[in-house]
C-alpha cells in the first residue's frame, strides 16, 4: 500500500547524529531500503524532518521501516496511507457507483 511516512528528528538528536555522522547513514539505508517514489527533507517548527511515498508491502514491514528512525534519531514516525490522483478518481467512482 502507498504509505506517506514522516519522520521528526528532535533537535539535539539530529545535531548529535549531523556532527557523528550517522545521518546520512541512517538516511541513505532508509532511500535504499524503502525505495521511495518521493523523498523530500525540510525543517518545520524549528525541527528537521524527512517525508517518503513509499509502498508499504505488509504492516509487518512497519517496525524494520521505523526502527532505524525511533534507534538513530530518536525520532518521531507517523505513517498513513495515501493515493495518487488517479487511484482518488477510482475510489470516487466506486462510491458513486454505490450510492
Amino acid at each position: 500500500m502507498r504509505t506517506i511516512m514522516k519522520v521528526t528528528i528532535p533537535v539535539e538528536a539530529g545535531n548529535r547524529a549531523i556532527r557523528d555522522g550517522s545521518i546520512g547513514t541512517i538516511m541513505k539505508a532508509a532511500m535504499e531500503s524503502l525505495k521511495p517514489e518521493a523523498a523530500y527533507f525540510y525543517a518545520e517548527n524549528g525541527k528537521r524532518h524527512a517525508m517518503y511515498v513509499f509502498d508499504l508491502k505488509d504492516p509487518s514491514d512497519i517496525p524494520v521501516v521505523a526502527e532505524p528512525f525511533f534507534l538513530g534519531l530518536r525520532a518521531d514516525v507517523q505513517l498513513c496511507p495515501c493515493m495518487n490522483a488517479e487511484e482518488v478518481a477510482v475510489g470516487v467512482a466506486k462510491v458513486g457507483a454505490a450510492a
